[in-house]
């Protein structure tokens, strides 16, 4: 079958759609209904499951090729002597390099239920003449195994390698789209069982630097087609609203065409940055040098640079704009999903903002003012009445960025997978996707927090 091997090709087509819905508002509020008339599913219907790998004792029972297990109060994995050499065509530059490697093999991670969708995430740093490329393979729910599939070759910066998902992987049963792996026809009963993944670590040859890998994990997830979800009440945080900074993408218009036509399009690492600053941390003014004096909040045409990935030609690859958080002095980040507003409102009560990723039209998100096929904003709290405080970066200017949506409205618009775009047509929804990211240092209320969401 032929695979729709880009989310970003998923988002171009319906981009047009929802531009033109934006201008018209969408006479048609359709994404609210279930065209089946059947009950949506509730929230315990959607099993997700986030595994990583972080402790020494995680490291060390892996298989390692050349790898070494370091420990201290942040144990990762480093490259200690090359398993090998390969030739390396960077396929966005077309240049041609000899890079020494090892490699690192997690245990196999048996799921709880069959998985239908898995995004991998890693925390890591890779200095200048290093990079790293993460994978995944799996078993099927009928014992036979997946490809080996990249989900990601990284580097936190981009003189060595550009970083870049991989498209085109697929074995007829699954395949990669940016930086998701699906089973293509899940009505057929087909799941993921069982994952591991890999790391093989890169350095020029001939000398001791080497990336260090903090954590490294992936999000499995089964949730089912809906195009609504049941509402949550409002629970224990409600009336809380975290000092979050405010930064809109659309005073970046026009600046750096070549990462993604500029700010317009850079919601992902706007509202990184924003969560990134909250925690205390910056760009020093030397790595803000490159950037036009002239232009205000330069830190997020770095977080735009430094998240770009070459293949998808955007600044939303989900795991890169985690990596590039946790690029940060003591930071850890995060993709999973989450199964309603009262996970976020637990962690907004412990002072953890939250990044979502949703789509809609115009009309089915008052306040708005626009329609996306794709879009993240910040939680940042909510009323007392529940309604959700958000960050907002798609709006005119800084002090706009502030706002509030309809609990019941943003709720659905988030966790559904399923929606009709302006055409009438049915397309893809996020199912809850979100960005954490917290300091290592955090409060053991905080990281109790994070558990009670399925991160650890």
């Amino acid at each position: 079958m032929t695979r729709q091997t880009s989310r970003r090709t998923v988002l171009a087509t319906a981009l047009a759609a929802t531009a033109t819905a934006a201008t018209r508002a969408s006479a048609e509020p359709r994404g609210t209904e279930d065209p089946a008339g059947t009950p949506a599913p509730g929230p315990e219907a959607a099993p997700v499951d986030y595994h990583s790998w972080t402790s020494y004792t995680d490291w060390r029972c892996g298989a390692g090729s050349g790898t070494r297990v370091v420990s201290g109060h942040r144990p990762g994995v480093v490259l200690d002597r090359p398993a090998g050499t390969i030739d390396y065509t960077d396929p966005h530059t077309k240049t041609t390099s000899t890079w020494e490697y090892a490699t690192w093999t997690s245990p196999a991670r048996t799921l709880p239920f069959g998985a239908t969708e898995l995004v991998a995430s890693w925390n890591a740093r890779t200095p200048q003449g290093t990079w790293l490329q993460a994978e995944l393979g799996g078993t099927y729910s009928d014992g036979a195994a997946t490809p080996w599939y990249v989900m990601g070759r990284w580097a936190s910066g981009d003189t060595d390698i550009k970083r870049t998902s991989l498209d085109g992987q697929d074995d007829g049963r699954s395949g990669i789209s940016t930086d998701t792996f699906a089973i293509d026809k899940p009505a057929g009963g087909l799941r993921l069982a069982a994952y591991r993944l890999r790391l093989t670590l890169y350095r020029k040859p001939g000398t001791q630097l080497t990336p260090v890998v903090w954590r490294i994990g992936a999000m499995a997830s089964a949730v089912p087609d809906r195009f609504t979800v049941p509402a949550s009440k409002p629970g224990e945080g409600a009336g809380h609203e975290l000092p979050v900074p405010r930064y809109s993408q659309e005073i970046h218009k026009g600046q750096y065409p070549e990462y993604n036509n500029g700010g317009e399009a850079w919601c992902s690492p706007t509202s990184s940055q924003m969560v990134i600053e909250y925690w205390g941390r910056r760009p020093t003014p030397a790595q803000l040098a490159w950037i036009n004096p002239a232009f205000a909040d330069p830190q997020v045409d770095q977080a735009a640079r430094y998240t770009y990935d070459w293949q998808y030609q955007g600044c939303g690859n989900w795991p890169f704009n985690a990596a590039y958080a946790a690029t940060y002095h003591e930071m850890e980040s995060v993709i999973t999903r989450l199964r309603s507003l009262n996970d976020v409102e637990r962690l907004i009560r412990n002072g953890i903002p939250v990044i979502t990723s949703q789509s809609f039209l115009a009309s089915e998100l008052d306040g708005a003012g626009y329609g996306t096929a794709g879009h993240l904003m910040c939680v940042i709290g909510f009323t007392p009445a529940g309604d959700v405080i958000a960050n907002d970066p798609a709006s005119p200017n800084d002090a706009a960025v502030h706002r509030v949506y309809k609990r019941r409205q943003f709720e659905n618009i988030w966790l559904r997978t399923k929606r009709y775009n302006a055409k009438g047509q049915v397309v893809s929804g996020s199912g809850g996707v979100a960005y954490l990211y917290w300091p290592t240092g955090i409060m053991p209320a905080q990281r109790a927090a994070l558990a009670c969401v399925g991160v650890r």
